[in-house]
């Protein structure tokens, strides 16, 4: 059951590989993993050779969700979650794809296509990761790289349709306070965060083994007054890897930022004193990895500012202290185990991470240096494919168009191309359309 594929092929002659083996070989060989290289993470291509990229980033995940699940199957032998762990290539194989959807610019991106969806499904860079897997790489004739059913709910972190989950009264729209320009109203164009109803058949597929009371409770949302409705619940699988998600972010982004010299260490002391990492010094103080004679606060916040050397390995003590503090929380609302059980950290160990990352967040990802770039891409993004959508036969490469044409020119095959661009691709693709100066008869489209 779980590890049937949409599409069944033959089975090939001594192949020693478990299925999830061969999950793992598609996704690795995809070129949808392979263009993570050329997208953004937090800063903009170009602008250093040290930070990390979709793809680093990806990596680290699919690791530190490795780790997770050791960590569980070495000592939570008795709890009854342990017998549902995935299998390591299963478990990196979502790690790999969890940003698979992502389109270039980011965050940023996915706005600007969402709004450029607005009357055709909208868009959503988890939910276009679904679709990529299912749809559009080419392992399969229909069914994308036809992974496994347990894979491909191991990578739906929102089990909700984008018609669910977007509150209608929250539109996307152009910015009304912009007069000579057109600009998106970012706060408007905000997706829910779903899959995309274009992909309603694969999940019908895919949650088809689920009782109908638990299928009806895991599609269960939140409504939120002024949001998009809220997805609750994630599969087991699903919540190792948001949380090494997490993790990576709040502490490999941080790494990042301050090679990088984009967070003093004020900004860090303000958003992170010592009561909130007060675990995690403790662990400092007496590992008995360090020869810690003073305040060891005062020693953590050094060695990440002042020494590339330690920085290094404190990066690595915080990653392993969030693993090794990680629990399986029993939810107690599905008879299935697969989604009953649920990676998740202790509220002390939480309120720290969540710490590290609201600091990426205001002072990094929120920055005027880094929201520029962003709002640059959207307008990048959107010209796009405005402009390929006014003319598609003249403008869209054949094989793009071959697709638009046997889709009866729905815009989700425009919307394809352009999310699957890098972000160098992207600009050299803008700059073919709209820079006077730029552009031959021999670019590569």
């Amino acid at each position: 059951m779980w590890l049937e594929r949409r599409d069944t092929p033959p089975a090939k002659a001594h192949d020693a590989r478990s299925p999830f083996d061969i999950d793992y070989a598609r996704v690795v060989h995809s070129a949808s993993f392979r263009r993570l290289q050329g997208k953004t993470q937090i800063l903009n291509l170009g602008d250093s050779d040290f930070y990390r990229t979709r793809l680093t980033h990806s990596l680290e995940v699919a690791q530190i969700a490795g780790g997770l699940t050791e960590h569980f199957r070495r000592f939570w032998p008795d709890h009854p979650a342990h017998p549902h762990l995935p299998e390591p290539s299963l478990i990196q194989t979502i790690g790999f794809t969890h940003d698979l959807g992502h389109p270039p610019f980011g965050h940023g991106g996915e706005v600007a296509l969402n709004y450029c969806m607005r009357d055709a499904g909208g868009f959503e860079g988890n939910g276009q990761t679904l679709r990529i897997l299912t749809r559009l790489e080419a392992f399969s004739e229909r069914d994308g790289a036809n992974l496994t059913r347990r894979t491909l709910l191991g990578l739906m972190k929102y089990p909700v349709p984008h018609s669910r989950a977007r509150n209608p009264k929250l539109e996307p729209r152009l910015d009304p306070a912009a007069s000579l320009i057109r600009i998106i109203d970012r706060s408007a164009c905000q997706p829910p965060k779903c899959y995309l109803d274009s992909e309603a058949d694969v999940v019908e597929w895919l949650l088809a083994p689920f009782s109908a009371e638990d299928r009806d409770e895991f599609q269960r949302t939140e409504q939120r007054p002024g949001k998009h409705h809220k997805p609750l619940h994630k599969s087991f699988d699903c919540s190792i890897m948001d949380l090494a998600d997490d993790i990576a972010y709040g502490v490999h982004d941080l790494e990042d930022a301050i090679a990088l010299t984009l967070l003093s260490r004020a900004r860090f002391e303000a958003h992170v004193p010592p009561e909130v990492c007060a675990a995690f010094l403790h662990d400092l103080k007496t590992g008995g990895r360090y020869a810690i004679t003073g305040d060891t606060y005062d020693f953590y916040i050094s060695g990440l500012f002042n020494d590339d050397s330690l920085r290094k390995r404190l990066i690595g003590e915080m990653v392993h202290h969030f693993v090794k503090n990680a629990a399986i929380e029993d939810t107690e609302r599905f008879r299935e185990p697969k989604l009953r059980y649920r990676a998740a950290l202790p509220p002390e160990h939480r309120a720290f991470l969540d710490a590290l990352r609201t600091l990426i967040m205001k002072t990094v990802i929120l920055s005027p240096q880094v929201q520029q770039l962003e709002f640059k891409g959207q307008q990048m993004v959107v010209s796009v494919f405005e402009a390929l959508c006014s003319d598609p036969k003249t403008l869209l490469p054949a094989d793009v168009l071959k697709r638009y044409t046997a889709a009866n020119g729905n815009p989700r095959t425009i919307c394809d191309y352009v999310a699957s661009m890098t972000d160098g691709f992207l600009l050299k693709t803008y700059d073919r359309l709209f820079s006077p100066r730029m552009g031959s008869v021999f670019d590569r489209l």
